[in-house]
């Protein structure tokens, strides 16, 4: 199953077809080859409100359901795909921070 025309467009980066699904878990927003391939390790479907969800293939869940299809997730395709984020829960730099009495 492939993905409808008007779901289509092109990445700002390298001008390849991608969908946007919005993942399953949380509802954020997610870039995905349009392209279906059986390399792929997410699940891409159409849901009753007409936007796209993808979730993850599992062990728990290896396979697509068959209202399901096999894709890609762009950034692992991207020639040109955004740098990884910064996680935000490390050690914040402290130098030239002058401490305060409870720091002590």
């Amino acid at each position: 199953m492939k993905p409808a025309s008007h779901h289509i467009t092109t990445c700002r980066r390298c001008d390849a077809q991608i969908v946007w699904c919005l993942t399953s878990a949380n509802g954020r927003r997610q870039p995905v080859n349009a392209q279906p391939t059986e390399e792929g390790n997410l699940a891409v479907t159409q849901g009753a409100d007409g936007l796209l969800y993808v979730r993850s293939l599992t062990k728990a869940h290896p396979e697509p359901r068959p209202s399901e299809w096999r894709a890609m997730p762009h950034h692992a395709t991207c020639p040109s795909a955004p740098p990884p984020r910064r996680s935000s829960g490390g050690q914040r730099a402290t130098s030239g921070v002058r401490p305060v009495p409870w720091q002590r």
